[in-house]
């Protein structure tokens, strides 16, 4: 294939993209005084929860176009359930969101404390339900998963140049692909069928070459070291995140360990078993 050829059809992509993008018109956006007023109202639900009548629920901001922050006059406690209602029955009632995530933090160190995710797709996740949140300073950050239409059809005339393009690329560098540079030495460990080259991110069987992301390379190597024991999610929470200063919820475990099973899936004898409550279990029969 000519070069210009190629270089043509992209031009001809970029246009189509662009037209594609105008195209897409969001939807369900809630006017921002309602979004306000139904916010403090939560914060004036939690207190009143906490039994405290006459302090004020600060102006709420807004830290970027989906996520919020309310903030309150004076410390409290509660108990983490409480929020979780308030939240739900509130969105709920005023029809307001069904997506979204809650992160409860401490006014200094800013340090997330408790938090949950209301997913009407993936499903909901409430971790730690009816723990008592002892009086302090708290601020509640409430991120929204915004809603958007999409025309399909306006794609449609994206399929002939990614073809041709898909083509063209899949035949120039199907054996550059194929071939990942790994070092000529016994520098990597044995997972049942697979090499594992940590320093590379690699895992390699006699056929083929699957390249791991930094988190993926780390938590395998953190299983590989544990195999056959019961790996902690807070182990992996804190090697894996926090010690990079990331704030992440217990569903990003879940995530990871479901990457590595897709790429280890080709060796039946390699498992990652669910621990309930505590972590997960790395096994090779």
């Amino acid at each position: 294939m000519k070069p210009f050829i190629l270089f043509g059809s992209s031009i001809v992509i970029v246009f189509i993209l662009i037209s594609v993008v105008a195209s897409i018109n969001k939807k369900d956006e809630i006017p921002q005084k309602h979004l306000e007023v139904v916010l403090r109202d939560i914060g004036h639900q939690l207190l009143l929860s906490a039994k405290d009548s006459s302090s004020r629920v600060l102006p709420v901001k807004q830290l970027n176009e989906n996520t919020y922050q309310i903030f309150f006059q004076k410390d409290f406690g509660f108990i983490s359930d409480t929020l979780i209602n308030v939240v739900q029955r509130t969105f709920q009632k005023n029809a307001l969101a069904s997506n979204y995530i809650v992160s409860l933090k401490n006014c200094k160190p800013k340090e997330t404390v408790f938090a949950f995710e209301i997913n009407s797709q993936a499903g909901d996740l409430k971790p730690c339900r009816g723990r008592k949140l002892e009086v302090g300073c708290y601020a509640i950050e409430i991120e929204f998963f915004r809603k958007t239409t999409f025309n399909y059809f306006l794609l449609l005339p994206l399929v002939i140049p990614f073809s041709v393009i898909g083509f063209y690329v899949k035949t120039k560098f199907r054996k550059e692909k194929e071939k990942v540079s790994i070092p000529d030495n016994n520098d990597y460990l044995q997972l049942g069928n697979f090499r594992f080259y940590a320093d590379n991110n690699i895992l390699k069987t006699e056929d083929k070459s699957i390249t791991l992301s930094e988190k993926e390379t780390k938590a395998l190597k953190i299983f590989a070291e544990n195999i056959n024991q019961v790996v902690e999610r807070e182990k992996l929470i804190k090697e894996i995140w926090e010690d990079n200063g990331l704030v992440v919820i217990s569903r990003n475990v879940d995530v990871l360990v479901s990457k590595l099973r897709k790429k280890l899936t080709d060796d039946h004898s390699i498992k990652f078993i669910n621990v309930p409550g505590r972590g997960y279990k790395f096994i090779i029969e």
